[in-house]
């Protein structure tokens, strides 16, 4: 487990990076159990080429101990970093305070997951109130939707999984898609299947 204070941050891109916020500070409960979760996915995440990161607006020291709890409630050894945010630089230019949760004084930082890609873009994010625990079948889902997508010409259909049928893109004609893809299925001029 590595903790960064924000003013020093640099992370290496592999694929995708996960990207995730907590609030409002280190021992929150929700929390608590999403990074035992990312813990116990973790190899998940390192074999779709992703790199794993928290971030939390507390301190170093708060963190650290933190990590304590996590690695008992979850049974799991965290060993990802943990962005210690106290500063708010990071959630201030990822656009992460949410300016209607407010504790103790402080405006709460937004739940927000992001899949930034090697590129370094914005490839989608997810944010969730912090009431709301994040569903992490969705979040790896997610990731692989990217990665086939991001070298294929297709899209993922709703309620996709790996392995599922894919749409060919509007940009691919029907022509070109049939040479593409042997299973081909056109459903419609503009919806076309394919395994990938």
């Amino acid at each position: 487990m590595t903790i960064f204070h924000s003013s020093n941050l640099f992370i290496s891109l592999k694929n995708f990076i996960y990207f995730s916020s907590c609030s409002p500070a280190a021992f929150t409960p929700v929390c608590t159990t999403e990074l035992g979760q990312v813990a116990l996915l973790e190899k998940k995440f390192h074999d779709r080429n992703c790199v794993v990161a928290g971030l939390s607006v507390d301190t170093v020291a708060a963190n650290t101990d933190w990590i304590k709890d996590i690695n008992e409630y979850s049974n799991c050894n965290l060993t990802f970093p943990i962005i210690c945010d106290e500063d708010y630089k990071v959630s201030l230019a990822y656009g992460m305070l949410n300016q209607d949760h407010v504790a103790n004084g402080k405006v709460l930082t937004a739940r927000t997951v992001f899949f930034i890609g090697p590129d370094k873009k914005l490839r989608a994010s997810l944010t969730y109130p912090a009431s709301s625990g994040r569903n992490f079948d969705e979040i790896l889902r997610l990731l692989d939707s990217l990665q086939l997508t991001e070298k294929s010409q297709v899209a993922t259909p709703a309620n996709w999984s790996k392995g599922d049928k894919v749409v060919v893109i509007p940009s691919v004609s029907t022509e070109e898609a049939k040479e593409k893809y042997k299973d081909l299925e056109v459903v419609k001029p503009y919806l076309r299947l394919t395994k990938p």
